[in-house]
């Protein structure tokens, strides 16, 4: 019997009637729920207050009320890296969303995955200079992965459908969702939040091409001074097991990118150490001088490879394995492209070796190892160990290793000195462990990182390194700490400079030191304790281990250490701006 179509309407209009009428606002609630989104960060105001009563309404998402809506958006970035699901963020219209830009510039800088909710004035004002008013689709359009604006309270659940699968799929990044007033307010009904999400013009590859992951097989197994380097995608491909089977399978020497720390082992021998502009000799030497570069999930940026020119004069075959297309011959051409998932194309790899007849040149091998021990031998991370007068920044975090090499620790940084000492001397054995801002390389992040990891690992112990620069910009946040009791341990390494600026200035400006020093400081001891935690100051070598042991055993606290280092302490190894990554400064000799 056919169906006429006065029956199917009228079919259509009884399940209608039968589905439950939602504001927007309950709808985006129901769709974080259906994620399974714990935590959310976020500042209320006009924009935003029919979601936050949607919120009140509910007990599964627990809401983290942030002094800033930068913090916001940085809290749950650093949810987002630590345990590889995606931070959401709630901000208001105007001044919250345009707060929350540096907070998505830094996520999208890092492929993190994330989707940042952000309130809009009513449809109808759109386009008026509203109260509150800023063009969001316009304005982070640069630095996210996609952004949507939902004109229709009927679009909101596939909407957000649309944004978590943008944001985690592919190659992660920040989606902003932009909700006028009008649209978290009006009513439609919910027949339930997508299972699945089809959109035709977004479909990353996740396999690699058989044909070339077969050609990097034969230059990898012929080579004679081989290298492997690896930067945050292999993190956030979930292919650390796959990488360590690979380079344990060759007895290849491997290096790791800022990003990439803790992707391989940094205590295992076949470990370089971090490369680039404060890289090792050894790894900055071997990324020059090798004949076969392996390069996955990394991207070639300048903080890596020095001047492309220089980088280009050594003849070598380069391999590049990446979930996004346009990163490879983006900075330096390659000769084996394989796009694809890393995990999925080192699987593959790794099946290909255990079958191949041929097996890497041992002597060969054992030849180049012999000269990567050469330069290792040079010990380019050495510094004043015996000094007693001054703490050494190197010290503390050489200590703190010491420390938290048995548990499991999460280290966040601010940008500057700090944070490359803190890559250069904790050494990182497990992924996701080591949290900071590398490509928009922003001040600030410590502190929110911190509180966001500890919400999400609340056994583990949390640990911000910063500088007395850096920690001003959001230090505000204790506050939040405090509220939401997530005992982070804040190691401030104060040498009363903006550091980083102050070296640069000494390198390159002849000593000129343009508003790089900090005159005007707060007492941290007192500021800390005026926020409910605990302040130290520590001024002695002698004092570190100390201080740290009895910041570790005030589990429940936060703990601020107010660090008074050696002012005129450089990070080395340096390579200059403009200079090839072979040329490298590696101490105040050389200056």
């Amino acid at each position: 019997m056919e169906i006429n179509k006065a029956e199917m309407a009228s079919a259509a209009a009884v399940a209608g009637a039968s589905a439950p009428e939602l504001r927007g606002s309950e709808i985006l609630v129901k769709a974080l729920q259906a994620e399974n989104v714990q935590y959310l960060w976020g500042y209320p105001g006009g924009a935003v207050l029919h979601i936050y009563d949607a919120l009140y309404k509910q007990d599964t998402i627990q809401h983290v009320l942030v002094r800033h809506e930068q913090a916001a958006v940085h809290a749950a970035d650093g949810f987002a890296r630590a345990t590889g699901e995606v931070g959401v963020a709630l901000v208001t219209s105007g001044p919250g969303l345009t707060n929350a830009v540096t907070g998505i510039a830094t996520a999208y800088m890092d492929s993190i995955p994330m989707v940042i909710i952000s309130g809009q004035v009513p449809t109808a004002a759109i386009g008026l200079d509203a109260f509150q008013e800023c063009d969001t689709v316009g304005i982070t359009r640069p630095i996210v992965k996609h952004n949507f604006l939902v004109k229709d309270v009927r679009d909101m659940a596939e909407v957000m459908k649309k944004a978590f699968h943008i944001a985690r799929t592919g190659r992660p990044g920040p989606v902003v969702v932009d909700i006028p007033k009008d649209v978290s307010f009006n009513k439609t009904a919910y027949t339930g939040y997508p299972e699945s999400v089809e959109m035709r013009s977004y479909n990353p590859v996740r396999k690699g091409h058989g044909g070339q992951i077969r050609k990097a097989l034969q230059l990898l197994l012929s080579a004679k001074r081989p290298y492997i380097y690896t930067g945050g995608g292999v993190l956030l491909g979930n292919a650390v097991n796959e990488l360590r089977t690979l380079v344990d399978m060759l007895g290849y020497p491997v290096t790791n990118t800022l990003m990439g720390l803790g992707a391989y082992p940094a205590t295992d021998r076949k470990f370089l150490g971090m490369l680039g502009m404060h890289g090792t000799v050894e790894a900055n030497n071997a990324m020059q001088n090798c004949d076969v570069l392996l390069a996955v999930g990394a991207r070639f940026d300048d903080r890596v490879i020095g001047n492309p020119k220089h980088f280009a004069q050594n003849e070598r075959k380069i391999i590049h394995i990446d979930i996004d297309p346009s990163s490879i011959s983006k900075r330096v051409k390659v000769d084996v492209p394989i796009v694809g998932d890393v995990k999925d194309v080192l699987t593959e790899l790794i099946g290909m070796i255990r079958e191949a007849q041929q097996k890497p040149d041992a002597q060969a091998l054992q030849a180049w190892w012999n000269t990567i021990e050469d330069w290792r031998s040079r010990d380019c991370l050495k510094y004043d160990r015996a000094n007693t007068q001054v703490i050494k920044p190197q010290l503390v975090i050489e200590t703190l290793w010491n420390m938290t090499k048995d548990v499991e620790a999460y280290i966040t940084s601010d940008v500057g000195q700090h944070q490359m000492w803190a890559a250069q001397f904790y050494k990182f054995n497990e992924p996701r462990r080591w949290i900071n801002s590398g490509g928009l390389g922003t001040m600030g992040v410590g502190i929110p990182y911190a509180m966001g990891i500890k919400l999400a690992k609340p056994e583990s112990e949390v640990y911000c390194v910063t500088g007395e620069g850096s920690v001003q910009m959001c230090i505000q946040e204790l506050s939040t700490c405090l509220q939401y009791s997530t005992p982070i341990k804040v190691l401030s390494l104060n040498n009363r400079y903006l550091g980083m600026v102050r070296q640069w200035q000494e390198l390159d400006y002849e000593g000129r030191y343009s508003h790089s020093y900090m005159d005007a400081l707060p007492d941290f001891v007192k500021l800390a304790e005026a926020y409910g935690h605990v302040g130290m100051r520590i001024e002695r070598p002698q004092d570190v281990e100390p201080a740290l042991r009895e910041a570790r055993a005030l589990k429940d606290r936060t703990v601020f250490i107010d660090f008074q280092t050696d002012p005129t302490e450089n990070v080395f190894p340096m390579v200059q701006a403009g200079k090839g990554i072979t040329e490298m400064l590696l101490g105040s000799e050389e200056l």
